[in-house]
């Protein structure tokens, strides 16, 4: 077995997660405005330099709002946030999505692979067939959790290329962690058969041109996760 390197957080990382964790938890409502950069230098005894990078950072992900000349404000992450922004929270809960959280990714990739198999079946080649095929039994014959959480993954994700929509894949992709994470769970919990057998009768359906039947074997099962039944929620 092989253990992972240790590194230790740079300053910048600590400051961020520090601030974000006092946004997280309420400590810093919405529209409080921060000191200035090198009072919060000298009061968490970093540099200028780690405060203003790390504000930059923060502000990317929708935390924070900085209006120049005025100074930085904890801005609604709800309305302004990105995929960053949901990682912050996953490590702020120490690693583990909310309820609504989940269920709220799960009803994200049914509308996009609903979207992905509407487009990729009019036009799916053999080829693109057999890509599909391979990282199916790829995830069938997965030693673990963790291997096949990445070949489904990988699955889904290629469906997504195959649609000819240059978004999809994209936005599919920037999902990668928590998606991952989630599958995870649930191979940990449930094992890998009865999603394998699943993701086959997709791979059947796309090789079939029947985008109804793939679409509503993808509905099945992401709909009963979502009410519950084999559950993911952390509880």
């Amino acid at each position: 077995m092989e253990f992972p390197k240790l590194s230790s957080p740079s300053l910048k990382e600590l400051f961020v997660r520090e601030i974000e964790s006092m946004i997280l938890s309420g400590k810093l409502p919405v529209g409080t405005k921060l000191p200035p950069e090198r009072v919060l230098a000298a009061d968490m005894q970093v540099s200028r330099a780690v405060v203003n990078s790390g504000l930059d950072e923060m502000a990317k992900k929708g935390f924070i709002d900085v209006r120049p000349r005025v100074g930085a404000f904890v801005a609604d992450f709800r309305r302004r946030g990105t995929v960053d922004t949901l990682l912050s929270i996953m490590r702020y809960n120490g690693g583990i999505l909310r309820k609504p959280e989940i269920r709220a990714m799960l009803e994200i990739r049914l509308v996009l692979e609903k979207l992905a198999i509407e487009l990729a079946v009019p036009k799916i080649t053999e080829a693109e067939l057999d890509r599909l095929k391979a990282l199916c039994d790829r995830f069938g014959s997965a030693p673990d959790a963790a291997t096949a959480a990445d070949a489904v993954f990988e699955f889904h994700h290629e469906l997504c290329v195959i649609s000819g929509n240059t978004l999809l894949p994209l936005i599919f992709y920037s999902f990668r962690p928590p998606v991952i994470g989630l599958w995870e769970r649930y191979l940990t919990l449930h094992g890998i058969a009865n999603l394998h057998a699943n993701t086959e009768t997709i791979w059947r359906q796309l090789a079939e041109r029947d985008a109804g039947g793939a679409i509503a074997t993808l509905s099945e099962s992401i709909n009963r996760t979502i009410a519950g039944g084999p559950s993911i929620y952390f509880e």
